[in-house]
């Protein structure tokens, strides 16, 4: 169902919510509650397996995750579903590069992993400032131009772990490049998730783990995992 921010749903407190999103850095709640208006932001629940764009659907929005989980996919030739990145944490966008390409479909779909509810903001707003050039308006596309970046800086770092050989390989640079100053990583993926993001088999990546882990290389406890031996596994790349 989709409700326009206008017609009743609770703007204070998705504004309040929104200081926390990096489109939205450096403004007031007041800034952002004009953004939202101004731009005719709606808000949309999701149903958990839905698809919230697809790969013939026209972009027009760019969607603010508020609730839920969302997985941005591209399947193969042989429809092995393929995981590019997962967007979870409130204030989270998706959708964007599409509003700066001359493309009327996307390369990806979407797909809600636990219900959602998320904001769409029309493309149109970020085409230009208002004739206002109010100030809250030049914030947003600043900050949508910083995001763009770090985005691409993470597709990079990607790239290097599917570029990265074997399994074990691609395994290793992803703990190296996600781990604290203590060896500790607390994956956000579950491990289906994360043997679609470096796409390969569930069954491959669990033997692979569990090798690792008799071998001494690594602790798995859960989603928490523990790089035991830094420099061994420092080795494998």
């Amino acid at each position: 169902m989709m409700i326009s921010l206008i017609e009743g749903v609770k703007l204070k407190a998705i504004t309040k919510a929104l200081k926390k999103s990096f489109l939205f850095a450096d403004m007031t709640e007041s800034e952002i509650e004009k953004v939202l208006i101004c731009s005719g932001a709606t808000v949309k629940a999701i149903d958990k397996n839905e698809i919230i764009f697809d790969h013939d659907d026209t972009p027009k929005y760019l969607f603010v995750l508020l609730e839920g989980a969302v997985a941005v996919c591209k399947d193969s030739i042989s429809g092995k579903r393929g995981i590019v990145t997962v967007i979870e944490r409130p204030g989270d966008i998706f959708g964007e590069i599409y509003l700066f390409l001359p493309k009327n479909e996307y390369d990806f779909y979407t797909l809600v992993t636990h219900q959602a509810q998320v904001m769409m903001i029309p493309r149109e707003f970020f085409s230009s400032t208002c004739s206002n050039k109010c100030n809250y308006h030049s914030k947003l596309i600043d900050n949508m131009l910083g995001i763009l970046a770090q985005k691409a800086y993470y597709l990079g770092q990607k790239l290097q772990i599917l570029s990265s050989g074997s399994l074990r390989q691609k395994i290793s640079k992803y703990l190296l490049d996600n781990c604290d100053s203590k060896g500790f990583i607390k994956m956000k993926m579950n491990r289906e998730v994360f043997a679609d993001y470096l796409i390969v088999a569930r069954p491959s990546l669990s033997r692979e783990l569990l090798k690792m882990q008799d071998e001494g290389l690594i602790n798995v406890d859960g989603k928490n995992i523990k790089i035991v031996e830094l420099d061994a596994l420092e080795a494998e790349l």
